[in-house]
């Protein structure tokens, strides 16, 4: 039976083990990171040639993001079942998903990547970090060859040259980009930018600008507002004095909550594209109950990574998603069609099927075989889920893996391009898709 496991950070949630808040680890022999790791032992998978492998789900499960790391583990946890009852990876017939709440903050998410590859015996790979941790923590798993699957849009990885790191997902300013497209398709040509300070509110804010404006709309105001403060009526006045048409925005559900239901208090409100974060579905649930049903199915359109909630492979995810109800966050059916849970769910079937091609599951002899079981290939058989890709495999057959997400194909810096659609909502809740904008859609932005 698969197992999910807790480690890093506890968060006092209910379900969470732990005892509080974890100190910053010390080691007499530390003199940085490197040196620490390399001098004190790290948690290599050579040490464990029969026990557990274990996917360490590295991401937010408390503060404002803590929606990001159920998210990512519903992923994760399907993935691992589906491997276990394939019989596992050689002799590694236990797969775990191990989690790590990073809390959304470098300073926590430092000491827990530290203590995560000190103590994990068999860490096969890491699923995350999001962008509130991802340029703090990324290298240190890419030192000591860990592929890490990063759920981050930040930027700064739009060329990596880090080659332990992985991004199954697109970049934040791609997600700008569609922000700004649908606003200009759909008429809007005065726009405000409204953006939380955090990192992970801040990634898609540049370039919904600029694009908006290439396209000849005109950003009226900027505002990147403090979190989860009690009321934000002077920023909400300073808004409306600028009359936009329309607002980009993305805040943690809270301060979202409030902004915008100050906005709608005095009057103001106007259409609003979110990135991506609000289509998680704690930010629907808060803001919708904020505004009312009725103004929040008006006036708010999310975008969200695409990929068609369909095909062999989906379905496979979709069922195994629906076995797992216990182990993840419910309810379990919000996910089936979640881009990043899907995205995660492939992540841990790649790793395992580049493990099988390499014929180890030690990072520094597979990770390279992680471009070679995804990208198209002519004579490749195609396969849908880890068994299918396993019993190729066995048979000396060259693969493709074909996602949940769709082909996984990752260009030379490790980032595999997609999709977004636009979402408007019915009853506060239930998302209904309005545009699709592709790749090719979006390049004229140089995404």
């Amino acid at each position: 039976m698969f197992r999910a496991t807790s480690a890093g950070r506890d968060d006092g949630a209910p379900g969470r083990k732990g005892a509080g808040r974890m100190a910053v680890v010390v080691v007499a022999c530390a003199f940085s990171i490197t040196t620490v790791l390399g001098a004190c032992g790290s948690s290599s998978t050579e040490a464990n040639p029969t026990g557990p492998l274990s996917f360490a789900v590295f991401d937010p499960f408390s503060g404002p993001d803590a929606a990001f790391g159920p998210e990512q583990m519903a992923g994760c946890a399907p993935a691992a079942h589906l491997i276990q009852a394939a019989g596992g990876i050689f002799q590694h017939k236990t797969v775990t998903c191990t989690i790590v709440d990073t809390r959304g903050d470098p300073a926590d998410a430092v000491p827990a990547a530290q203590k995560l590859l000190f103590s994990t015996t068999g860490l096969a790979a890491v699923i995350g970090p999001s962008s509130d941790e991802s340029s703090a923590t990324v290298p240190i798993f890419n030192d000591q060859q860990i592929p890490c699957f990063a759920n981050t849009g930040q930027a700064i990885f739009d060329q990596s040259t880090l080659p332990y790191f992985w991004r199954p997902f697109p970049a934040d300013d791609t997600n700008g980009y569609a922000m700004a497209l649908w606003a200009y398709n759909n008429g809007y040509r005065r726009a405000a930018a409204v953006f939380g300070t955090d990192i992970s509110s801040q990634g898609s804010a540049p370039t919904a600008i600029s694009a908006f404006k290439a396209l000849g709309g005109e950003v009226v105001l900027a505002q990147n507002i403090p979190l989860t403060l009690s009321s934000y009526r002077t920023e909400v006045n300073d808004l409306l004095a600028k009359k936009p048409d329309i607002i980009f925005h993305e805040a943690d559900p809270q301060t979202s909550a409030t902004y915008l239901s100050e906005l709608k208090d005095i009057g103001g409100l106007v259409p609003i594209i979110g990135s991506t974060g609000t289509a998680e579905v704690p930010w629907v649930k808060s803001v919708s109950k904020a505004l009312g049903t009725a103004a929040f199915d008006k006036y708010i359109f999310s975008t969200q990574t695409y990929s068609p909630a369909e095909g062999k492979s989906w379905e496979t995810y979709r069922d195994a998603v629906l076995a797992d109800a216990a182990e993840i966050a419910a309810p379990a059916d919000q996910w089936v069609a979640d881009g990043y849970s899907m995205g995660a769910y492939d992540s841990v079937n790649v790793v395992a099927l580049a493990m099988l091609e390499a014929n180890s599951v030690v990072g520094r002899d597979f990770n390279s075989h992680i471009q070679s079981v995804t990208a198209p290939s002519a004579g490749a058989t195609k396969v849908y889920s880890f068994a299918e890709g396993k019993a190729a495999l066995a048979n000396h057959q060259k693969i493709q893996y074909i996602g949940a997400t769709g082909v996984m194909d990752f260009n030379k810096y490790h980032n595999s391009n997609g999709s977004f659609e636009v979402r408007q909502y019915v009853n506060g809740i239930d998302p209904k898709q309005v545009t699709v904008f592709t790749p090719a859609d979006l390049a004229r932005f140089g995404s």
